[in-house]
C-alpha cells in the first residue's frame, strides 16, 4: 500500500511517499481502505518535528473510508460500510483520563496517511447523512473539539453570545454550531475578505483584530458591556488575555490552541475578578462524536473545505496550511 511517513527529526522536507505491506486485521479489528483525510495544528507539530514521534511514522489523526474486511469476533461493521475515525480510541465516554488519551492516530500509533489501516472496530463511528468522505474525513478533530468546547463544557443555550477566533477548522465548526444552538456569534479575522466569508457563514458581528487590537474590549462592547458568555480561545498566551477582556462574569473560556506559543502572561487578577471558567480542550470522546453526527443530521450543517489534494502532496497541503492562505479544512483524498 501507499502511504506517507515522517522521517525523524521531522520537516515537510521530510515527508517521504513509501509503500509498505498491507495490514490485516486482528480479532476485533477491522480493515479500513482511507478514502481521505484532513489537516490539523496536531498533525502539522508532527511532521514538523514539535511532537516527537517514532521515526517513520504515519502521521494525520483524522480518516474516512470504506471496511474492506473484518477481524474474528467484530460486530456492527461489515464490508462496505462508510467509516469515520476516531481521535481518541480509548475514549469511548465520559470526561478524559491519562488511559483514554493515549493512542492517538499519527502520533502516539500509525494514523491515516496510508491507503489501509487496521484498528479496533471501536475506534470508528458512522458518517452524517449524505456527507461524502472527504467531508467526514474534516469532523474528528476540528469539529469534535468545537463541539465539546462549546456543547459539553460551556453548555451553551440560546440566546447566549459565542467569540471565535480566525477561520481555521475549528472556529469555523464552532461558528456554524454556535448558530445552530441558536447563539449570536462574534467572530475575528485579521483579513476583510475573510470576515465577509464568516459573515455569509452567519456570523452575526465581525472585528478585525490587525485593525483593533484590543478586539477583547471591541467584542464586550458588542455585547453593551456585558461581555460574550463563551469563547473559542484558539491563540493561546497571545490572546488570552483579550478574551479574559472580552467574557463576561461568570463567562466560559474554552483553551483549545497555542497557535501564539507555549506559555505567556495571563491577567490572572481580571479572570479571579469575573469568576470566569478556563477550561483545556482536547477533542472529545467517541460518545461525543456521536451526538456530534446526530446534532448534524439534524441541523443540515456541511462542512468548508478550503482545498483538497493527494496523498502525494502532503507536503504541499501543510506548506498551504503554514502560509495561513485557507479558510476552512485543507483535506487528503486518495
Amino acid at each position: 500500500m501507499k502511504l506517507a511517513a515522517v522521517k525523524s527529526p521531522g520537516g515537510l522536507d521530510r515527508i517521504a511517499i513509501e509503500n509498505r505491506p498491507q495490514p490485516v486485521p486482528r480479532p476485533g479489528e477491522v480493515l479500513v481502505r482511507v478514502r481521505a483525510s484532513s489537516l490539523n495544528f496536531h498533525d502539522l507539530a508532527v511532521v514538523n518535528g514539535t511532537i516527537k514521534v517514532a521515526d517513520g511514522r504515519i502521521p494525520m489523526s483524522d480518516g474516512a473510508g470504506e471496511v474492506v474486511g473484518v477481524g474474528e469476533g467484530v460486530s456492527g461493521w461489515r464490508a462496505g460500510d462508510q467509516v469515520l475515525s476516531t481521535f481518541f480510541p480509548n475514549w469511548s465516554s465520559g470526561g478524559p483520563s491519562q488511559e483514554r488519551l493515549a493512542g492517538v492516530p499519527g502520533d502516539h500509533a500509525d494514523g491515516f496517511a496510508a491507503e489501509y489501516v487496521a484498528l479496533p472496530a471501536s475506534a470508528f463511528t458512522r458518517l452524517p447523512k449524505g456527507w461524502s468522505l472527504t467531508e467526514a474525513a474534516t469532523l474528528p478533530c476540528a469539529a469534535l473539539t468545537a463541539w465539546r468546547a462549546l456543547m459539553v463544557e460551556a453548555r451553551i443555550k440560546p440566546g447566549d453570545i459565542v467569540l471565535t477566533q480566525g477561520t481555521g477548522g475549528v472556529s469555523i465548526f464552532a461558528l456554524q454550531f454556535a448558530k445552530a444552538a441558536g447563539a449570536t456569534v462574534i467572530a475575528t479575522s485579521s483579513s476583510a475578505e475573510k470576515l465577509a466569508r464568516l459573515k455569509a457563514l452567519g456570523a452575526d458581528h465581525l472585528v478585525n483584530y490587525r485593525d483593533n487590537p484590543d478586539w477583547g474590549q471591541a467584542a464586550a462592547a458588542l455585547t453593551g458591556g456585558r461581555g460574550v458568555d463563551a469563547v473559542v480561545e484558539i491563540g493561546g498566551p497571545g490572546t488570552l488575555g483579550q478574551s479574559i477582556q472580552a467574557c463576561r462574569v461568570g463567562g466560559h473560556i474554552s483553551l483549545i490552541g497555542v497557535l501564539t506559543g507555549w506559555s505567556g502572561e495571563v491577567p490572572t487578577a481580571l479572570a479571579m475578578f469575573k469568576n470566569i471558567a478556563i477550561k483545556g480542550i482536547t477533542v472529545g470522546s467517541r460518545q461525543g462524536q456521536e451526538e456530534m453526527i446526530a446534532a448534524i443530521d439534524a441541523n443540515g450543517i456541511r462542512p468548508v473545505i478550503d482545498s483538497r489534494f493527494p496523498l502525494e502532496r502532503i507536503a504541499d497541503a501543510f506548506a498551504r496550511q503554514v502560509a495561513q492562505q485557507h479558510f476552512g479544512k485543507i483535506c487528503l483524498e486518495f
